[in-house]
């Protein structure tokens, strides 16, 4: 039997006191709260089934309380399959980060594999102190195969305010020039790392590369985004881990 497009809606808070008061698992989504070192709560998205394939509907909602400290990552990257619909598969993650509060979202890479279409939102609301540390990667197609269609999109807001708002669109039907020498050049592997402290704001990141295929830059916001391309997955993390280093230690 065919299996049927998904709605599924996963949800975590997160208190100061290191507690879950909600962890709510759903459909393919499984979240679990594993052991963490240091000062943070850690919670690890466990794939329950394949997903998102063509048609699903799938989303994480997150709130980091007062002066809580979050990590949320995953257990394995997710892939994007084609499914029994001809509709694009959405998947939201929507997140609150209050005042003295941390997050750290670092999950595993995404995934596009040939003749999938995927749309992924992410949206993020930080208070005026509040910090953030979030990782995207996409790796466009599996060993050998051509990639699917995949747009992303990731707002931030802090305060209230604008502080980041980016789409990216890779595959069959992106506007073209997204495979040429101004975005990918030839490259199968992008991602970023945004980072929001309000430590910037005495003392700005200074631009500047991370050899041929990383850059980090300065944002208003107080912020920092630490952009990369690179042939597959591995090269892309190298790259990202090393500006986490820097612009993260907290």
């Amino acid at each position: 039997m065919d299996r049927v497009s998904l709605r599924a809606t996963a949800r975590i808070a997160a208190d100061a006191d290191g507690g879950l008061p909600l962890l709510v698992s759903d459909g393919p989504l499984a979240l679990r709260r594993t052991r963490a070192a240091g000062p943070y709560t850690r919670v690890t998205v466990v794939g329950a089934m394949s997903a998102p394939l063509g048609g699903d509907r799938l989303a994480i909602e997150t709130e980091v309380r007062d002066g809580a400290r979050l990590l949320v990552d995953s257990a394995a990257a997710t892939l994007a399959l084609p499914g029994p619909s001809a509709d694009p598969a959405a998947y939201d993650v929507r997140i609150s980060v209050a005042d003295g509060a941390v997050l750290r979202w670092l999950p595993e890479q995404l995934v596009s594999a040939a003749g999938s279409h995927l749309r992924m939102r992410t949206t993020v609301d930080l208070a005026p102190t509040a910090r953030l540390v979030l990782r995207e990667e996409q790796v466009l197609g599996r060993h050998g195969e051509v990639p699917g269609t995949l747009t992303t999109r990731l707002t931030v807001r802090r305060a209230g305010r604008p502080l980041f708002d980016q789409e990216l669109s890779f595959g069959p039907g992106a506007p073209g020039g997204w495979d040429g020498g101004a975005v990918l050049g030839g490259h199968r592997a992008t991602g970023q790392l945004l980072v929001v402290d309000p430590a910037f704001a005495d003392k700005a990141v200074e631009a500047r590369l991370y050899g041929e295929n990383a850059v980090v830059s300065p944002l208003a916001g107080p912020a920092a985004l630490a952009t990369a391309v690179a042939p597959d997955a591995l090269a892309l993390r190298r790259l990202l881990d090393a500006a986490l280093s820097e612009l993260a230690p907290f």
